[in-house]
């Protein structure tokens, strides 16, 4: 009777509109993470004529303070007291995610009248503000799948939901921002443009909250766990139960070591695609047609990852799809420039990039569970925001890799580019995604151990009540 009733508990499915719902977060993340990513060097560079040396250190200095931020968070939101009916994470990711909004806004407006220096301090100020939001509404958002549901069915349709929504909205962006700027009188390039960059993030940022607010209505945390027993310091020791769980957690630090990886090459990708149009492919019209035709083939192929992982497993698919991944942007490298050859390349390795970035959702939820067993202590977001620390790394990785390459080739704002230029920005967009993917591949199959079959284990333990060496809140700790 026992193990039916675990075998229950582990195969229940929440509803459906929850996991649609839960989508709806990193839709709303996208329209104002991902805008920032694929627009912010642009504006500084071009609309605020801050130089491209100058913005690579904004965005390598402001994401590894991100980064740093993000066990704060992660320790502050552990550490929350008198959790109400709404849950311990959604209230804190949906008051964070109107912060955010603002924020978005004022990182595309730069003050009139400033000098050089005064410019790069407030994209600096500003930027630092931003990423400390981000922070309190990501850490939140990704600890919450991890108490909607522990059935890996669920966790699959989750990851599946919450790329798409990802990948929807930077859809949305790269196909509706250029567009949008003009309309509202300040395209790129026009006398008008911080105008124009000004309104367009406003608007994208409104759409963002309320795609969060549709997210705290629509989900729930059902995973009932008893804080009193899995919150209990073992060491008496905060610091030291912290470090525990974090640095003992050998799939967390492969899903990191991954994700330095993936998340550099697609922020590298979604960073130069408006360079690589402009000037490489010869017109900046073609950024909303491949990001249309890019994002439009990525979102399809994200609807297969619950079928992928069912049939052949989170980590062979994963592995799988990186390979593709890498090889199809290597190619495009290695092949003459045409706009033909560029869509078709970069639409397959961009599509194969997004179904294992879907699925390290998944992965990092297992990684929770696994962290709760091997330690008998649950810290959700603590271990969130350590993969979290991973993908803000990536970021500034990118942000150096962009910007570095346009300072050292001697990028020059609106102007012919030399040869040089032009080959570090296509390096940049394909060359330096393709090797990414290929050493991720080989990082997740050579070191990834929690396999299905292993967190089944883990998932009937817990609901068991049980961690790796004994009953959850007992005083033994195996140290």
């Amino acid at each position: 009777m026992p193990q039916k009733m675990v075998d229950a508990n582990y195969s229940k499915q929440i509803p459906v509109t929850q996991k649609i719902a839960y989508g709806f977060g990193d839709f709303g993340n996208g329209f104002m993470f991902d805008l920032g990513q694929a627009y912010l060097t642009k504006f500084w560079t071009d609309a605020a004529g801050i130089g491209a040396g100058a913005v690579a250190g904004i965005f390598a200095f402001t994401k590894i303070f991100d980064a740093f931020m993000d066990p704060i968070a992660g320790t502050l939101i552990d550490n929350r007291k008198n959790i109400g009916k709404q849950g311990k994470f959604r209230p804190v990711m949906m008051l964070s995610a109107i912060i955010l909004g603002i924020m978005t806004v004022v990182t595309f407006y730069m003050p009139l009248g400033l000098s050089g220096g005064g410019k790069i301090a407030y994209a600096y100020i500003a930027y630092m503000i931003w990423g400390l939001f981000y922070s309190f509404t990501n850490d939140p958002y990704g600890s919450l799948a991890s108490v909607m549901s522990r059935n890996p069915q669920d966790r699959s349709f989750m990851a599946t939901s919450r790329q798409i929504g990802s990948v929807g909205a930077q859809f949305i962006a790269g196909v509706a921002f250029i567009p949008l700027m003009e309309l509202l009188g300040g395209g790129m390039g026009s006398s008008n443009e911080r105008h124009g960059y000004f309104w367009t993030a406003a608007i994208f940022a409104f759409i963002g909250v309320c795609m969060f607010f549709v997210c705290f209505l629509g989900t729930k945390e059902n995973v009932k766990i008893d804080r009193k027993k899995t919150d209990k310091s073992k060491s008496g020791n905060a610091a030291k139960d912290y470090l525990k769980v974090v640095f003992t957690n050998g799939p967390l630090f492969t899903v990191i070591l991954m994700t330095l990886f993936t998340i550099s090459a697609m922020n590298t990708n979604n960073t130069m695609m408006v360079y690589f149009a402009q000037y490489n492919l010869g017109n900046i019209n073609y950024q909303p047609l491949v990001n249309s035709i890019m994002m439009g083939v990525s979102i399809i192929a994200i609807f297969s990852i619950p079928f992928l992982t069912k049939a052949f497993g989170k980590k062979k698919t994963t592995v799988v799809c990186l390979v593709i991944s890498g090889l199809a942007s290597l190619l495009n490298f290695v092949m003459p420039t045409s706009p033909t050859t560029f869509i078709v390349l970069v639409t397959i390795g961009y599509a194969a990039m997004c179904i294992p970035n879907g699925i390290t959702w998944a992965f990092v939820s297992d990684v929770i569970d696994y962290g709760e067993w091997h330690t008998g202590m649950r810290k959700e977001a603590i271990t969130y925001a350590a993969f979290n620390f991973s993908r803000k790394i990536a970021q500034s990785l990118a942000a150096i890799v962009s910007a570095g390459i346009l300072a050292i080739t001697g990028y020059v704002a609106n102007a012919h580019q030399s040869s040089d230029t032009l080959l570090g920005i296509k390096g940049a967009m394909t060359l330096y995604p393709g090797a990414c993917m290929i050493i991720a591949a080989i990082v997740i199959g050579l070191l990834y151990k929690l396999n299905d079959d292993r967190f089944e284990k883990v998932a009937t333990d817990l609901d068991n009540g049980k961690w790796e060496h004994g009953t959850i809140g007992d005083n033994d700790d195996n140290e």
